[in-house]
């Protein structure tokens, strides 16, 4: 009779060959010091220094999409449509992170970041990323639905009110809210895990989803922050995010390393240049 005999390493060893021990549903989470998102933001502008060229060209990429979108909606729809989608932008925005974690993972590893690596990179995990843009988009619609449905607490009159404005904007923020940290507590660590590891989408999201939850105090901070220099790049007509989007970005990354413990899960292949 042939019986299992686990070896040093922890792995089986049967007749037809090693099985690898399980890896965890989800990724060990680290205890965040309420102060951390600083250190984040710290680490995102130097990233942002040490890769100018890339930042600023990714930058004026959002600035140039943003300034699109937001004249679109306020042709065909006006205001109302328009304060819909720029809510709805906290859904769509993580998936820009995509090329920027690609940066800051270069800078990590000590490389140069150059266009050709970073978009090379980027496309490595495609077909998770495109499993969750699906996601965001469906919540995105539920949103943009949900929004729809808000705009009853608009004056129709012609006339309106600062108790009626209030009112408006005080129901669709409540409602925007749940939408927007659902997304965030999905989001925040998952695209930067998924971009730097082989793990799939459902183990990143959870992992991400129990990181924010034993972190409460210190994401909620974060989060305040995100909104907070979002609001700046919105006031500074967009321009502010030439600067902001990246640098948030880079952020992101430098909070996934510091708030889970992902060894157990193979790291992609680093992009190398060919001759």
């Amino acid at each position: 009779m042939t019986g299992e005999q686990p070896d040093q390493g922890g792995t089986n060893i049967a007749d037809d060959g090693p099985v690898e021990t399980p890896r965890h549903f989800v990724a060990p989470c680290r205890n965040l010091d309420p102060k951390a998102p600083l250190e984040w933001l710290k680490s995102g502008w130097q990233d942002y220094r040490k890769a100018p060229g890339l930042s600023i060209s990714w930058g004026v990429f959002t600035w140039f999409l943003s300034t699109i979108i937001t004249y679109a909606s306020w042709k065909i729809g006006g205001w109302v449509l328009l304060l819909s989608l720029l809510s709805g932008f906290i859904f769509v925005a993580p998936l820009l992170g995509f090329a920027l974690y690609s940066i800051s993972r270069q800078i990590c590893l000590g490389n140069k970041p150059t266009l050709a690596q970073t978009l090379k990179a980027a496309r490595r995990p495609f077909a998770n990323s495109m499993v969750f843009t699906i996601v965001l988009l469906m919540i995105f619609l539920l949103w943009a639905r949900a929004g729809t449905m808000v705009h009853i607490f608009f004056p129709s009159d012609g006339t309106v009110e600062l108790k009626d404005l209030m009112l408006y904007l005080g129901v669709g923020s409540a409602v925007g809210s749940i939408f927007a940290s659902i997304t965030f507590a999905a989001s925040v660590f998952s695209l930067p895990f998924i971009a730097n590891r082989d793990v799939d989408v459902i183990t990143a999201v959870v992992s991400s989803i129990n990181a924010v939850l034993r972190n409460r105090w210190t994401m909620f901070g974060w989060a305040a922050l995100v909104v907070i220099f979002t609001a700046i790049g919105f006031i500074t007509a967009m321009f502010g995010f030439i600067i902001i989007i990246p640098v948030l970005g880079y952020a992101t990354w430098h909070g996934y390393r510091a708030a889970l413990d992902v060894q157990e899960w193979p790291t992609l292949p680093e992009v190398i240049n060919q001759a």
